[in-house]
C-alpha cells in the first residue's frame, strides 16, 4: 500500500499585516495629537524663530510615534506564540515605545522650545 505524501504549501510572508498598520497609524496619531496639543497651547513663540517653525515638530514627532507603534506591533508578532509571556510584551512596549515618542518630541522641538 502506497502512502500519500502530504504537501504543505508555504503561505506567503506578509511584512505589513493589518495589525502592524493599525499600530503604526495609532502611534502616528498619538504623536500628532500630543505635539499638536503642546504646540497650540504653548503660548506666544519667540519672534527670532523662522516663520514655519511648527512644521518640523508636526512631522518628526508623529513619525517617531509611528515607529514606536510599528515596534510594538513587531514585538507583539514575535511574542504571539508565547501566550503566557504577554507580560513581557507589555514591559517591552512600555520600555521602548514611550522613550521613542519622547525622543521624537526632543528632535521635533529642538531649536525652538527645546533649547
Amino acid at each position: 500500500m502506497k502512502r500519500k505524501m502530504l504537501r504543505y504549501e508555504a503561505k506567503p510572508y506578509k511584512m505589513f499585516t493589518k495589525e502592524m498598520r493599525l499600530f503604526t497609524l495609532t502611534g502616528f496619531f498619538i504623536g500628532l495629537s500630543l505635539v499638536s496639543l503642546f504646540l497650540f497651547t504653548a503660548g506666544e513663540p519667540n519672534p527670532e524663530w523662522p516663520s514655519y517653525w511648527r512644521i518640523k515638530p508636526l512631522v518628526i514627532t508623529p513619525l517617531a510615534g509611528a515607529f514606536a507603534g510599528f515596534f510594538c506591533s513587531w514585538i507583539r508578532t514575535k511574542m504571539r506564540r508565547f501566550e503566557n509571556w504577554l507580560w513581557l510584551y507589555t514591559i517591552l512596549a512600555i520600555v521602548f515605545s514611550f522613550p521613542l515618542l519622547w525622543i521624537g518630541f526632543i528632535l521635533g522641538l529642538d531649536g525652538t522650545y527645546w533649547n
